[in-house]
């Protein structure tokens, strides 16, 4: 034996997986209520799948239960090579991966690890609308120390972490001195 990794055709039509160098993070479309099967499948695929989800407390009819439901209804991130991709959009529940123009735009390596840090930091994210305008903000204390983000002022103060592409956001409960202003930006429409 010669130490060599030998890949399954099914899970790597190439032969092997691409290396991490030539792969990045892109927000796949999936079948609505699947975004949990098909980060299964991708996970038993060899792909890396994220699917950041929030813990939320459902009234059924005769008792009270605790459900993970997706950040983000609809979608699923998935580390890949975009000229491999056609193994994953040939998944059932996956309707595509989002780009412009038919080309799949890459998420952020830091949008997803601050959607990573947030999610598994104790907590609680909850769905937001997406803000586009406001004051970007780096957090410098607490369990996001170092995650940027854009700083939405209510009572309690809340953090808003943002997925560009998607234009969907999370927000989270935080001490309004772990934070310091970065800088003030705004749109002008004409």
């Amino acid at each position: 034996m010669t130490g060599e990794i030998l890949y399954p055709e099914f899970l790597y039509p190439g032969g092997e997986p691409a290396s991490v160098t030539d792969t990045a993070w892109f927000a796949l479309a999936v079948s609505p209520r699947k975004e949990k099967s098909v980060a299964r499948v991708l996970r038993l695929r060899g792909y890396q799948d994220f699917l950041p989800v929030n813990v939320i407390r459902r009234r059924w009819s005769d008792r009270m239960q605790d459900v993970e439901v997706p950040l983000f209804p609809g979608y699923v991130f998935c580390r890949l090579d975009p000229a491999r991709r056609l193994p994953v959009l040939q998944l059932p529940a996956v309707h595509s991966i989002l780009g412009k123009q038919g080309v799949p735009d890459p998420v952020p390596e830091a949008e997803i690890q601050a959607l990573r840090v947030a999610c598994n930091c104790g907590l609680e994210p909850v769905p937001c609308p997406y803000v586009a305008v406001g004051a970007k903000v780096r957090i410098t204390e607490g369990p996001l120390n170092g995650i940027e983000g854009i700083l939405v002022e209510t009572k309690p103060t809340r953090l808003v972490l943002s997925i560009s592409l998607l234009q969907r956001s999370i927000s989270i409960e935080i001490e309004r001195s772990w934070i310091v202003p970065m800088k003030v930006y705004r749109e002008f429409q004409s």
